[in-house]
């Protein structure tokens, strides 16, 4: 009766046991399975002709401003320099998303390998990086600009102008290398991420090791990478505003003039890393499932489209310069 009683209460599996087996069953895989993507039947081929209309634009728009910037001598001032930096951070982005996304919709089997998935990871929170390290530059010389105009030349040289280009391109890169570089050699127990791209963090949540460097680093990466430019441009702008409410009327045109784009730029891009971001923590078990792609991909597909079309039209210098170029104008000066 004893051993009855004790053959019906102890565990058929200790945790000790549980977590042996979880890792002797774990392995590095070498595809992933992106669940996130479902039968759209004849619609796929339109859907294919939505996302290249969407690309094709995005090329064409930000490499239109990059030769404009280039070609005119009068636009090598800073400003439109970080401008150029950041037209070439949409192209990296989006190129990082955008033909991965055509092979899928026309694919049958929604699998990626292990090498491309991790590339693609490189390539899209490196873009996050950059452009929210561009736009936190960009609001420093902006600060500058109208804060300290007599001494702007001064302080903004060209030597400080490609180290802030530099760093804002060399610091992301590097901290996504030592990103990846923890993710990649995980033990993982499943293959198959809930979207339809690859995320690192949807690739730690596989693992069955421990991932506590993994998740100390991200969130290091998050505070480095996002939060200190997010104080950095909060703390430029509260400057920027002191000057123009105590300025003059010429001093405010100026400012709303010359940060509006900016401002713009800026609070599109929070919003769609805010949809990712949740997204990602709560699983998208609130939003049906074609609406949690299209948030997800709001800050890869809109950001890129809106930066040109924000600067292009709302920068009279850029805006005439483009009309130059466009009209076969010989005037470069």
């Amino acid at each position: 009766m004893v051993d009855f009683f004790y053959l019906h209460t102890k565990p058929l599996i200790t945790v000790t046991e549980l977590e042996c087996l979880m890792m002797t069953n774990s392995t590095q895989v070498s595809y992933f399975t992106l669940s996130a993507y479902f039968d759209t039947g004849v619609l796929r081929y339109f859907y294919f002709f939505i996302i290249l209309s969407l690309y094709v634009l995005i090329v064409c728009s930000n490499v239109l401003l990059i030769v404009v910037i280039c070609m005119n001598r009068s636009l090598h001032e800073p400003m439109y320099l970080f401008l150029c930096s950041l037209f070439v951070n949409e192209l990296f982005g989006s190129t990082g998303l955008f033909p991965f996304l055509l092979v899928q919709i026309l694919s049958d089997i929604h699998t990626v390998s292990a090498p491309l998935c991790f590339l693609q990871i490189f390539c899209i929170y490196s873009y996050v990086c950059v452009e929210f390290l561009n736009l936190s530059v960009m609001s420093y010389d902006r600060y500058l600009a109208i804060c300290y105009p007599l001494h702007y030349q001064a302080r903004m040289t060209p030597q400080k102008v490609s180290v802030l280009i530099a760093l804002t391109w060399l610091l992301p890169v590097l901290a996504i290398l030592v990103l990846i570089s923890l993710s990649a050699p995980l033990r993982l127990c499943d293959s198959v991420i809930d979207r339809v791209y690859c995320g690192n963090y949807a690739v730690v949540k596989l693992a069955c090791s421990d991932t506590r460097v993994n998740n100390i680093y991200g969130l290091l990466y998050t505070v480095v990478s996002l939060i200190l430019p997010l104080v950095l441009i909060l703390f430029s702008y509260m400057r920027i505003l002191k000057v123009c409410f105590s300025g003059c009327k010429q001093t405010r045109q100026k400012a709303v003039g010359t940060c509006s784009p900016h401002l713009a730029s800026l609070l599109n891009f929070c919003f769609g890393c805010c949809f990712q971001v949740l997204l990602s923590r709560f699983e998208g078990r609130a939003v049906p499932p074609a609406g949690a792609i299209v948030l997800s991909l709001y800050f890869l597909t809109c950001q890129p489209l809106f930066t040109p079309l924000l600067y292009g039209l709302n920068v009279s210098r850029m805006r005439l310069a483009c009309r130059r170029l466009l009209l076969g104008e010989t005037h470069v000066g």
